[in-house]
C-alpha cells in the first residue's frame, strides 16, 4: 500500500463498532437461542445449568460456534453481517491473509478487551488508528467504508 493510499484510510470509530458488534449480537442470539433449545431437548426439556454434567460441553459449543461465527466472516472478506452494514472492515495490518489461527488469536483477545469493563474498547480513544486491545494483539485494524 502506498503512502498516499494510507493517508486516506479512514479507521472506524468506536460507536460504529459498537453499534456492528450490537448488530451482530443479535444475529448470534438467534444461533445461540436454537442450539439451547436443542440442547434443552435432548436435556429431557430441561435447562443445562451450571452444575449439570452437560454444562461444560454447552459452553464450549456456545463458545466454538460464536468464534465460527466471527472468524469466518473476518477469513472471507473481513466483515461480519454487522460490520457490512456498518461499512467497515477488517484488515491485516501487513498485508498478510487473515487465517484461522489470526481469527482465534482475535476472537480470544477481543474478550480479555470487555473483561474490564470494556478497557480494551476504550483503548481506541488513545490510539491513532481507533485501534482496540484486540487489534493490537491480532495487528488489524477497523477501515471505514463510507465514502
Amino acid at each position: 500500500m502506498t503512502d498516499n493510499k494510507q493517508k486516506t484510510l479512514r479507521y472506524a470509530g468506536l460507536f460504529r463498532r459498537l453499534f456492528a458488534i450490537f448488530y451482530d449480537g443479535f444475529l448470534l442470539l438467534a444461533i445461540l437461542f436454537i442450539v439451547t433449545a436443542i440442547a434443552n431437548t435432548l436435556n429431557s426439556g430441561n435447562a443445562i445449568e451450571p452444575g449439570n454434567v452437560y454444562y461444560p460441553l454447552y459452553v464450549l459449543i456456545i463458545v466454538v460456534l460464536s468464534y465460527l461465527y466471527f472468524a469466518w466472516f473476518w477469513i472471507h472478506g473481513g466483515q461480519t453481517l454487522g460490520m457490512k452494514t456498518w461499512q467497515i472492515q477488517l484488515q491485516t495490518g501487513d498485508a498478510r491473509v487473515f487465517d484461522w489461527k489470526a481469527a482465534a488469536i482475535r476472537f480470544l483477545a477481543a474478550i480479555v478487551s470487555w473483561l474490564p469493563l470494556g478497557a480494551g474498547f476504550l483503548w481506541s480513544f488513545i490510539d491513532k488508528k481507533n485501534r482496540c486491545w484486540h487489534d493490537l494483539v491480532s495487528d488489524t485494524v477497523l477501515i471505514d467504508l463510507r465514502s
